[in-house]
C-alpha cells in the first residue's frame, strides 16, 4: 500500500484542515481537547456543521447522501478531525443503524428515516444487550408478539449509551417461539422512544455521568411497518451492524491524536535529569504502541476500502476491534503514567471559564485516571475480545 499521499489528497487535508478552522465551534473543540463531557446540543451542533458541509455520512453509498470518498480521504477526514479537536459523531444513528435501513429496509423506511438521520434532526440509541444477555447476545429474552398490525414489546435493555437523550431505539427482539433456535426468533424493531410503556434507569458511572441507561418496555406498541426485513431474521441484520460498530470502535484516528498527545505532555513532564520521553523503560513502552498502532492504521485503511460503497465489512471488523480496543487502552496507561498522582483528584470544574481558584495539578491530569478506568470496557462492548477471537476462527481460520 501506497503511503504517500497524492497531490490531490494533499489538497483535499488542506481543504478539511481550512474547513475545521473555519467551522469547528470553539467552545466544542475545548471540551473535546480537554476530555470534558459534550452536551447533546455540542454533538447535534457539530453534526449539523458537518452535513452542511455533506461531510456527515462518510461511510453512506452516495445515493444516499454520503461522501463517496475512499479509504484514503475517509482517514485523512477522521485524523484531521482528531487533531483540531472535532468530537466523534454520535454512531448509533449514522454509523449502525442507517446501514442497516439503506441495506435491508424497504423504500419507505429509507425515506422515512434516512433523513432525519443525515441531518441530525433525531438521536438513536441501541437496544442490543440485556441484564442476561450480554456476550450471549443470542439467549435475549425481549419478547414481542405480534397484535393485528402491531408488536406488543416486552423486556428490559441495559447499557444503552445516552438513552436519555434518544428519540429512537434500534432492538433485537424474540418473535418466534421456544420451540425455535435463538437465532431465528429474533427481528429487528425501530421504536419510537416515547411510545407509552418505555421508561429509563440511569446507571452512573465512576465520574457520576449518566453514560447508559437501562431502557424498560412495558407492553409498548410498535408498528408492525418498523420492522426491518423479514420477522425471525434479525439476527443477520444484527451482525451486520455489529461489523459496522466494530469497525467503528477501532477508533485509529482518536488513538493516534491520543497517542501524540502523549508524546507531547511526557516531553514536558520531568523525570529524573530528564523527561518522563527520555526514560529508555518508557520510550520502549511508546515506541511498541505507535508500531502496533501503525499496523491497525493500515488494516483499517484495507478495510475502509471494502465498505467504500456501504457494504458491511467482513471478519476483519472483528481483529480492528480487539487490537483497536487494546491499543487503546495502552494509550490510556500511558497518560495515567504521566499524570501519576496528579490524576487522582477528579475536579472537573477548574476546566470551566468561569473557574477562579487554585487549579489542583495540570488540565490533562484531571481526566486520566478516569479514562483509565472506563475505557477498560472498550473490550467488551460491541462484543466481547474473547467472542472476536472465536469469529476469526471460525470465519477466517475455518476452524
Amino acid at each position: 500500500m501506497n503511503s504517500e499521499y497524492t497531490q490531490a489528497e494533499l489538497h483535499f487535508r488542506d481543504e478539511v484542515r481550512q474547513f475545521l478552522r473555519e467551522k469547528l465551534p470553539e467552545d466544542i473543540r475545548r471540551k473535546t481537547l480537554l476530555g470534558m463531557h459534550l452536551t447533546k446540543d455540542d454533538c447535534v451542533r457539530w453534526q449539523k456543521i458537518l452535513h452542511k458541509q455533506g461531510w456527515a455520512a462518510v461511510n453512506w453509498p452516495v445515493e444516499h447522501g454520503g461522501t463517496g470518498w475512499d479509504a484514503t480521504r475517509k482517514s485523512i477526514f477522521e485524523t484531521e478531525c482528531a487533531l483540531a479537536g472535532a468530537p466523534e459523531v454520535i454512531p448509533f444513528g449514522m454509523k449502525m443503524v442507517a446501514p442497516v435501513i439503506f441495506t435491508y429496509g424497504n423504500e419507505e423506511q429509507q425515506h422515512r428515516f434516512l433523513p432525519d438521520i443525515l441531518a441530525s434532526n433525531v438521536w438513536w440509541c441501541q437496544g442490543y444487550s440485556e441484564p442476561n444477555a450480554g456476550s450471549d447476545l443470542a439467549s435475549l429474552k425481549t419478547s414481542a408478539y405480534r397484535d393485528g398490525d402491531h408488536y406488543v414489546v416486552n423486556g428490559t435493555k441495559t447499557w444503552t449509551t445516552l438513552a436519555q437523550h434518544a428519540d429512537w431505539i434500534f432492538c433485537l427482539v424474540r418473535t418466534g417461539g421456544p420451540q425455535e433456535k435463538n437465532q431465528t426468533a429474533i427481528s429487528f424493531l425501530l421504536i419510537d422512544m416515547h411510545s407509552p410503556g418505555i421508561s429509563l434507569s440511569p446507571i452512573l458511572t465512576l465520574d457520576g455521568y449518566r453514560e447508559v441507561n437501562e431502557v424498560h418496555f412495558d407492553n409498548v406498541r410498535v408498528p408492525v411497518e418498523n420492522r426491518i426485513g423479514e420477522e425471525g431474521h434479525g439476527w443477520t441484520y444484527a451482525k451486520v451492524l455489529l461489523t459496522h460498530e466494530r469497525t467503528n470502535i477501532a477508533r485509529v484516528a482518536h488513538s493516534r491524536c491520543q497517542l501524540q498527545r502523549a508524546r507531547e505532555l511526557a516531553s514536558a513532564t520531568p523525570d529524573g535529569s530528564g523527561t518522563l520521553m527520555q526514560n529508555p523503560v518508557f520510550a520502549h513502552k511508546f515506541a511498541e504502541i505507535e508500531i502496533e498502532l501503525l499496523a491497525l492504521e493500515y488494516t483499517e485503511l484495507r478495510t475502509l476500502d471494502a465498505v467504500r460503497t456501504g457494504q458491511a465489512p467482513g471478519p476483519e471488523s472483528s481483529i480492528l476491534k480487539i487490537k483497536g480496543t487494546e491499543l487503546a487502552q495502552s494509550i490510556d496507561e500511558l497518560h495515567a503514567e504521566i499524570a501519576a498522582c496528579g490524576g487522582l483528584p477528579y475536579v472537573p470544574w477548574q476546566l470551566e471559564d468561569d473557574f477562579e481558584g487554585d487549579k489542583v495539578g495540570s488540565d490533562s491530569a484531571i481526566n486520566s485516571w478516569l479514562r483509565y478506568f472506563n475505557n477498560r470496557k472498550s473490550s467488551i462492548y460491541g462484543g466481547s475480545n474473547e467472542i472476536q477471537k472465536n469469529i476469526i476462527c471460525k470465519a477466517v481460520l475455518g476452524l
